[in-house]
């Protein structure tokens, strides 16, 4: 590869030459040093900062990936000088098809293109891209480039470099980076499939869950136990609507409900471990002293939630949703269960059978909320419950205390 000289030197007057030997180029960085450094963000920011010592007048560098994340198509990674962190910057699905990505040079790299280089000092002619580069030049930004970085099956990613040295990127600059391309693909491939990985496992199974099987907890049989208050949840007649209404309206009415349920329980600390059909069952760990009080606050917002959606549904002329809620507190038993080759981490223990028994005991009862009195000591909340008196739970050999929020 082509090294550059003196790095102490002004990078306007740099020529090709070679290194001491006790220094380390970029590419011996790349290759030998990075393999502890678990984030792309950072190698990012490493590499630019040694690439201005090693004299290359970066100015502004980015990476651009898609991936394979159930909210965004993906993320840029955009680092300037001065910058000890990289911006992350995430886009959703359809920017895709915006007239500012079709007029951008990412674009032009992800439809195909080898490179795409612009000088931005002086009058430039007039394109579809102009905006871009005005924006560029307006940072002081004097030459733009993009390459792709083609990671394994046809997989293409992208990284520009930037120069605000007066005219730009010498040769000896712009070889320099090429002959960095193999190596930056190749790591980035390996920190990309990484993190692919842990968000595939997060969006499926869950943050924790997905931790232990990472973790190693991949035989069957293994897995850890979590105190935790439970709750599960369940739509009501489910089946007439899917019998009634066209597929699309279904999925659609299905994803309204776990958004309005889901997304509460999420921001108030709590972790969906499972969906069951149209069943959700997330847990609260007790590791958090105010998990319980969490719990109640996630319910009162997904009832709110509910109340929008339904007002939502009528609008449209939709069926309007019911729903019935179990909660109770103790031990979660997550387990790897299944064939030797076929496993479902899932979760098991009486306190799930519990929840799961209070929340089919709506049915009979017509409220929507059940807690256990368990639960309901624990979060001290009893002042604010109606007492509904003892019921028998199938499966179970005392019957138990139940409590319901307060009808209004």
């Amino acid at each position: 590869m082509q090294s550059l000289s003196n790095p102490a030197s002004d990078s306007s007057d740099l020529s090709v030459g070679h290194w001491p030997r006790h220094r380390t180029t970029s590419l011996d960085w790349l290759v030998n040093e990075t393999r502890n450094e678990r984030f792309i963000d950072n190698l990012l920011v490493q590499l630019c900062g040694r690439l201005r010592d090693e004299g290359v007048p970066v100015s502004r560098a980015t990476m651009h990936f898609r991936t394979h994340h159930p909210q965004w198509l993906g993320a840029r990674l955009l680092w300037r000088v001065g910058m000890t962190e990289a911006n992350i910057t995430t886009f959703d699905y359809g920017i895709e098809n915006t007239p500012q990505f079709l007029r951008s040079p990412v674009n032009e790299i992800f439809s195909g293109a080898a490179e795409v280089r612009r000088k931005l000092e002086g009058p430039h002619a007039d394109d579809e891209r102009s905006e871009f580069y005005d924006d560029l030049k307006r940072e002081g930004v004097t030459e733009y480039i993009a390459w792709p970085m083609e990671h394994t099956l046809g997989k293409r990613h992208i990284v520009t470099f930037s120069s605000d040295r007066p005219g730009g990127f010498l040769e000896e600059h712009v070889a320099y980076l090429q002959d960095l391309l193999p190596a930056l693909t190749l790591v980035t491939e390996i920190r990309l499939k990484n993190i692919m990985a842990r968000t595939l496992l997060q969006t499926y199974v869950g943050p924790h869950a997905s931790e232990q099987i990472l973790a190693g907890a991949t035989t069957r049989g293994s897995g850890a136990t979590v105190d935790a208050a439970i709750l599960i949840c369940d739509l009501r007649d489910f089946t007439t609507i899917s019998d009634h209404w066209p597929r699309d309206d279904v999925i659609e009415l299905l994803n309204g409900y776990f958004d309005a349920m889901s997304e509460p329980i999420e921001k108030h600390g709590g972790e969906i471990l499972k969906f069951m059909g149209d069943g959700m069952l997330a847990i609260f760990p007790l590791s958090n002293p105010q998990a319980c009080e969490n719990l109640l606050q996630a319910i009162k917002a997904a009832e709110a939630a509910m109340v929008a959606l339904n007002a939502e549904n009528k609008r449209k002329g939709r069926e309007v949703l019911r729903y019935g809620i179990g909660v109770h507190v103790g031990e979660v038993m997550y387990g790897n269960i299944g064939s030797r080759r076929r496993l479902d981490f899932t979760v098991i223990g009486p306190a799930v059978n519990v929840a799961s028994r209070l929340e089919s005991l709506t049915k009979e009862i017509k409220r929507p909320v059940l807690l256990s009195k368990a639960f309901v000591e624990m979060s001290g909340c009893q002042n604010e419950m109606d007492s509904l008196g003892a019921f028998p739970l199938r499966g179970l050999g005392e019957p138990v205390d139940v409590f319901a929020f307060p009808l209004t």
